[in-house]
């Protein structure tokens, strides 16, 4: 399977942005969709995935109640709604998929999308 992230960009704190990933080359519905991200020096950190077949979300609890997760599997993507950004959120996020169940672990994905760099200004 294949991803392509987009939807990043340069936002002003307090605003809001969706990140979007395009899956192809292969049926989805047994993968889960997680997130990531990787500030500058920083290490890749899990954000949230989804299960495609049920829409069953999980998240980190460092962006719980603004970050949300969705799919539209008619049109095989996934989302990332990022509300109330804030300069910590500066990273590049990535896109991945797994299909290990609740896959928290940057090596249990082994398909991950290019990336897409989310920039906060305060």
């Amino acid at each position: 399977v294949q991803l392509q992230a987009s939807g990043g960009g340069l936002v002003q704190a307090g605003g809001s942005l969706r990140l979007s990933c395009a899956a192809s080359g292969g049926t989805f519905s047994r993968y889960i969709m997680g997130w990531f991200r990787q500030a500058p020096g920083k290490e890749r950190e899990f954000v949230a995935h989804i299960t495609w077949n049920y829409g069953t979300t999980y998240y980190a609890d460092s962006v719980k109640g603004r970050f949300t997760v969705s799919r539209d599997s008619a049109k095989n993507t996934g989302y990332l709604y990022i509300n109330n950004l804030k300069p910590e959120d500066t990273a590049v996020y990535y896109c991945a998929a797994s299909l290990f169940g609740g896959a928290r672990d940057a090596r249990d994905y082994d398909s991950w999308g290019q990336g897409t760099l989310v920039t906060v200004s305060s």
